[in-house]
């Protein structure tokens, strides 16, 4: 699939830039990116997700908080729950809510129940266990270093609000899940899934290709691909039984 939005190229490339360096004044920054020293000032201090993603000591040097490398040291500041998928196989599911509840509180996420959210987080955390199940017998133990984020948040600055339900990352492919309890496709929820790719770009690097994938957990036996609303592109949409078809679509393990 195609990079969702080629005009975040510079954030991009100056988020990369900061957080592979351990601070970096604005001119390093321009001389490092090839960009013009004026162009990083702005972006600096304009770009919400920036904001979000860095932040500047008192010699005006930049850091980054997300390292953007594997395992990506930081990204468990904007989530809910966050480990590699050994040590989240590795939980009860009664541990693993646990530690989603005390994670969600530390990041501002509301767990007001009145709408069934509990019981969503336990039907996501089913979905993830068995497709992790399915990977570990076609792929075996390289599966296991694979990280996963649920209950991404990113609104620390309150200037950009950036949600992710589930994010697991491979080596250099990133699979954002929306999940909804639902049997049919929503076009308004398929561009909710694709919405945020744009910042998960910057979030995760030029290395990362992000794709977003609409999972229908009432759904049996679905696998297909949907229009984005509004957008020249398509997402997948599956139910959580066919999760790993889309694993395999863009890894393409099956026909090894």
């Amino acid at each position: 699939m195609e990079r969702f939005a080629s005009k975040n190229d510079t954030e991009i490339a100056v988020c990369a830039c900061i957080c592979a360096h351990t601070g970096l004044k604005a001119r390093e920054i321009a001389a490092l990116t090839g960009l013009e020293r004026a162009e990083v000032n702005r972006l600096l201090y304009a770009s919400p997700l920036l904001h979000e993603l860095c932040w500047q000591d008192r010699e005006y040097r930049w850091h980054g908080i997300v390292r953007q490398e594997r395992p990506h040291a930081g990204l468990s500041e904007f989530s809910g729950f966050y480990d590699t998928a050994a040590g989240f196989m590795a939980l009860t599911e009664e541990q693993w809510l646990a530690r989603l509840r005390e994670g969600c509180v530390n990041i501002g996420r509301n767990l007001n129940d009145t709408r069934g959210l509990i019981h969503s987080f336990r039907d996501c955390r089913r979905t993830v266990f068995d497709l992790f199940t399915d990977l570990r017998d076609m792929l075996g133990p390289a599966v296991d270093s694979w990280e996963t984020v649920f209950e991404l948040r990113l609104k620390r600055s309150r200037r950009v609000r950036i949600y992710a339900d589930v994010l697991i990352l491979t080596e250099n492919r990133a699979f954002s899940l929306e999940f909804k309890m639902k049997d049919k496709i929503d076009p308004s929820e398929a561009a909710q899934a694709a919405k945020y790719a744009p910042y998960l770009e910057i979030l995760l690097g030029p290395r990362y290709e992000i794709i977003p994938v609409l999972v229908l957990t009432a759904a049996r036996e679905l696998y297909t691909f949907t229009p984005i609303p509004g957008l020249d592109g398509v997402i997948p949409v599956c139910s959580g039984d066919m999760l790993f078809n889309v694993f395999d679509e863009y890894m393409g393990f099956l026909n090894r």
